[in-house]
């Protein structure tokens, strides 16, 4: 038995504002929202990050993320949005279920992403590249 609360969600064992259901995917609003029609596009099978989750469920997740940015545009109009996923608790992760976030952005929200950008030195940018195109096309022969 998960205890996971999105596949309490899935499974309707806790109350959540549920917009879309597909085959594959659940869209519900966030309980703790970065601003009023945030919305949580969830895959129904239980996999921890994006990696794990099923090659086959990937266009249902990436369909749903889509319908529900235009959701947000069309009814809420905001200046924008924003979709990201956490993956792995470095990257904020909290909830162990792979899943997007859909909110909506305004031009004086203050909300900001902090970034610390980094600049390549001499040969480092062909030598990442090298690496992960490597990778890429050791991934795209196994498959």
């Amino acid at each position: 038995m998960n205890e996971c609360a999105f596949c309490k969600i899935i499974r309707g064992e806790l109350a959540a504002e549920i917009l879309h259901v597909t085959p594959h995917v659940i869209a519900i609003l966030d309980i703790n929202p970065i601003h009023f029609g945030h919305i949580l596009v969830i895959p129904k099978t239980h996999s921890v990050t994006f990696l794990e989750m099923p090659d086959q469920e990937l266009p249902d997740l990436i369909r749903t993320t889509k319908i529900a940015a235009g959701a947000i545009m069309e009814t809420l109009k905001p200046q924008g949005f924003n979709i990201f996923s956490n993956n792995g608790k470095a990257a904020g992760q909290s909830i162990f279920h792979v899943h997007f976030h859909v909110t909506p952005r305004y031009t004086d929200d203050q909300i900001r992403f902090i970034l610390q950008l980094k600049k390549y030195q001499s040969d480092e940018m062909a030598h990442y590249g090298e690496q992960l195109r490597q990778q890429i096309q050791r991934t795209m022969t196994h498959e």
